[in-house]
């Protein structure tokens, strides 16, 4: 398993999980459930997606994709538009 992508929240990961998903790489969430104790752990770097390591070339394309919206969505604040296919 790789990681692909660090999140810097659960829904970022879950959203790059569910882009990750439509694309038909398989993708596993792991250490959202840490986000809990974050008045004792460091509060970032907690969230990563991983996925196979056969699958880790087209995922880190889909990855990049994602994360240029959500930078994008984050300077510009979310105007509800759905990322383009």
């Amino acid at each position: 398993m790789r990681t692909v992508y660090w999140a810097e929240n659960v829904i970022d990961a879950q959203l790059v999980k569910d882009a990750l998903d439509a694309a038909e790489i398989p993708a596993f969430v792991v250490g959202a459930a840490l986000t809990g104790a974050m008045g004792e752990l460091p509060v970032m770097g907690l969230i990563e997606i991983k996925v196979p390591d056969s699958a880790e070339p087209a995922a880190r394309v889909v990855v990049q994709r994602i994360d240029a919206w959500l930078k994008d969505e984050r300077q510009e604040g979310f105007d509800g538009e759905v990322l383009p296919a």
